[in-house]
């Protein structure tokens, strides 16, 4: 066996360079320590760990919940779609257009009122106002047409429906008076 002689000096600033390395050491450790606590405590405040529970537990915990969350929400959008269809065949567009049926009738008191579903289905009605009676009518309303004959005011309230635009007053008839609506 070889054994190396070394010189006490160099030993001892061997021993001394040792010492304040380790020294170092030990406070690169302390601060990292403080460091992972830190660390810790913000995973278990991020993660809601608890009982001992360390962070892979936690995101496993919030996968679960996910997935269920996943699975309400795929209900809630089929709920919402057959809501969404029956609300389709609903009154969700009325038009109406006012005007005098008769020229020597002011006030815009007849109207016609068209209620249509998405689809352009429904009913016109008319209320033709005169100076001892008021007629009504009610035509039915396929896809924004009808069967039946139609007044241009009937039409105006179907477009004014399909377009949803504002209820409108016509200007009044100029010549013979007559009844617009049939």
């Amino acid at each position: 066996m070889i054994m190396l002689a070394l010189d006490p000096e160099v030993l001892t600033l061997v021993a001394l360079a040792a010492a304040g390395l380790s020294a170092v050491l030990l406070v690169l450790v302390v601060v990292l320590l403080s460091r992972v606590r830190r660390l810790s405590r913000a995973q278990r405040r991020a993660f809601d760990v608890g009982d001992g529970d360390d962070v892979v537990s936690a995101l496993g915990r919030h996968g679960a919940q996910l997935a269920r969350l996943e699975a309400d929400l795929g209900t809630q959008q089929a709920t919402a779609e057959q809501l969404r269809e029956l609300l389709r065949g609903t009154v969700s567009r009325v038009g109406i257009v006012r005007y005098d049926a008769f020229e020597d009738m002011g006030g815009a008191l007849s109207f016609s009122a068209a209620l249509l579903d998405e689809r352009g289905n429904g009913v016109v009605v008319s209320a033709i106002n005169g100076r001892s009676e008021t007629r009504s009518y009610a035509k039915a309303v396929q896809s924004g047409e009808s069967e039946h004959s139609l007044s241009s005011e009937e039409l105006a309230a179907i477009d004014h429906a399909v377009r949803q635009s504002p209820p409108t007053t016509l200007p009044p008839m100029t010549g013979r008076w007559r009844r617009r609506a049939s």
